[in-house]
């Protein structure tokens, strides 16, 4: 990649990119300041241990741009991709969702997080209320959460009996062999954070209003049941990791890194290539003499208060 080094003489793309990402690297450093003192100190010490800033956004926006000819080459080829990301609560799968979904077109990229089932969908077969959000030909759908929350929090929580996690398992191998044979590639990402890191994370969201949404009393009860979810999860690898879809494990406890890792590895598993496109030129205005533009009332307009 050219141009990459920041220095005196006109920015590069590269830079006003940066630029821009820095912003919301910057709001998120005002955000960690509403966090009380004995907080910012361990955030700060984690934050020392984190890849350094330039070497992040120079990947990040390198990886992006690859995952949108990784778009492109799904579109053109009619392939059909469905990535799920699971994990511990706040181990950063939605950060990841969010990164990779900056660059791309949201109209063959999308994120499904599906609420919790309604009356009618309990009474449904359990996959059906997933199977309306499979991709079509040339579309990537990243789930957040997933199937799999028969395996987890259902389970941890008594939300399902031990009959239906037990045809759970006994059925999900079968129904990912299902969609793997229809020809969609199936990828299974698992985020693991440490008890410590979770805690830190929650603690900063206890502590910050504006981030205070992202708490449900289900991910409270996860800090309680922590040992419940490890045995959930250990078992639900044994009895679901198959050939035809295997789990990934990405580390989170860097969110950075995690990010970075986990963008990089998904582009290795769809084999890819750059989709030669027509040079694309801009069209010159048409210029009527006679039309004058009208003049519109002021109270359309919103205040300019900035």
């Amino acid at each position: 990649m050219k141009n990459e080094t920041l220095g005196p003489g006109p920015k590069s793309w590269l830079e006003a990119e940066l630029e821009d990402d820095f912003d919301e690297e910057l709001e998120q450093e005002i955000d960690d300041i509403r966090i009380p003192e004995e907080l910012r100190g361990r955030l700060a010490q984690h934050k020392s241990n984190s890849i350094d800033r330039k070497v992040y956004f120079n990947e990040l926006i390198r990886l992006q741009a690859e995952l949108v000819k990784m778009q492109d080459w799904v579109a053109h080829k009619g392939l059909k991709v469905v990535v799920l990301f699971e994990g511990r609560d706040a181990a950063g799968k939605g950060g990841v969702i969010k990164r990779i979904m900056q660059r791309v077109n949201p109209r063959t990229c999308r994120a499904v997080a599906l609420p919790a089932p309604s009356d009618r969908e309990k009474a449904q077969w359990y996959f059906q209320r997933y199977v309306p959000h499979l991709p079509a030909a040339g579309e990537i759908v990243l789930f957040d959460r997933s199937w799999y929350n028969r395996a987890g929090v259902e389970r941890v929580m008594g939300f399902a009996s031990d009959t239906q996690v037990e045809e759970f398992f006994h059925d999900v191998p079968e129904f990912e062999r299902m969609l793997v044979r229809s020809g969609i590639i199936l990828v299974k990402y698992w985020f693991s954070i440490t008890d410590e890191e979770q805690q830190l994370r929650f603690l900063m969201r206890i502590h910050d209003p504006i981030k205070q949404w992202k708490l449900s009393p289900m991910d409270l009860q996860s800090r309680v049941r922590w040992e419940q979810y490890t045995k959930a999860k250990e078992e639900m690898f044994a009895r679901t990791n198959i050939p035809e879809a295997p789990w990934h494990i990405v580390e989170g406890n860097d969110k950075k890194r995690a990010r970075l890792n986990c963008m990089a590895h998904l582009l290795s598993l769809v084999p890819y290539e750059e989709i030669p496109h027509e040079p694309i030129a801009l069209p010159e205005r048409v210029f009527n003499p006679n039309y004058e533009r009208r003049v519109l009332p002021p109270e359309l307009y919103v205040p300019e208060r900035y």
